[in-house]
């Protein structure tokens, strides 16, 4: 089913449990680990194809093994999917600052959605993957507009010159948006594109990535204008 195996991280047992058995039930390999620590040391097992991350760990925040695992150039490229007991919106801002690739609430988990996201996780990264290596095969693929230069075959972004790092999540939502450009995209339409989850889940994810997105986009934040009630909308012609 997939590359590798994914590697639990969280220290509560029967929910690591339930995880991995699931896991396990739709053809998953799965690692586990109690600790920060522990987990850590497994991250680098070299087939690791994902990471589950409790935020809560009894030696280190899963914050900062997020953290952590973005440093290192062993396992910067890890999708990671963050659990926590907590849904307050800081919560969800902070893990995706520090390049969460998603987020589930342990309060709200059904075991047939943490698989759904694994399984969109899993298949956003091999796509993206795709697109790196047929890159290299061919001339980059730019789109400029005032400052703003992002090079689709590169996943590489800059403003006014200086380079901007985007996860990956957050770069295939700006290109989803420049690519229907002076087209409004509803919070469905981009949750099933962008994460290919179900258009009518009920997530605050596409909000807080284009938070996230703008603020890292500095002064050419306001090409994403929100469309009040609808979605989101890329203005090319937007006046800066």
């Amino acid at each position: 089913m997939t590359s590798g195996p994914i590697l639990i991280i969280e220290d509560e047992r029967d929910l690591r449990d339930l995880v991995e058995q699931q896991l396990r039930r739709e053809g998953f390999e799965t690692l586990s680990a109690a600790t920060a620590e522990e987990g850590l040391r497994l991250a680098h097992t070299p087939r690791v194809s994902l990471v589950l991350l409790d935020l809560m760990l009894p030696d280190l925040s899963g914050i900062e093994v997020c953290r952590r695992l973005r440093a290192d150039a062993a396992t910067k490229a890890l999708p990671i999917i963050m659990l926590t007991a907590r849904s307050e919106e800081i919560d969800r801002v902070v893990g995706f600052e520090v390049g969460a690739d998603d987020y589930v609430v342990k309060s709200n988990l059904s075991m047939r959605e943490l698989t759904l996201r694994v399984r969109a996780v899993l298949r956003r990264r091999a796509s993206d993957a795709g697109a790196a290596d047929a890159g290299s095969q061919r001339p980059a693929n730019r789109f400029e507009v005032g400052g703003l230069v992002v090079n689709s075959d590169e996943h590489r972004v800059w403003v006014a010159g200086e380079e901007v790092v985007l996860t990956a999540t957050e770069f295939k939502l700006l290109t989803a948006l420049i690519d229907r450009a002076g087209r409004v995209q509803t919070r469905g339409s981009l949750l099933e594109g962008v994460w290919e989850m179900a258009p009518d889940l009920n997530t605050r994810t596409v909000d807080t990535h284009v938070k996230r997105l703008r603020e890292k986009l500095g002064a050419a934040a306001d090409y994403i204008e929100t469309v009040r009630g609808v979605g989101y909308r890329f203005n090319a012609a937007k006046v800066k």
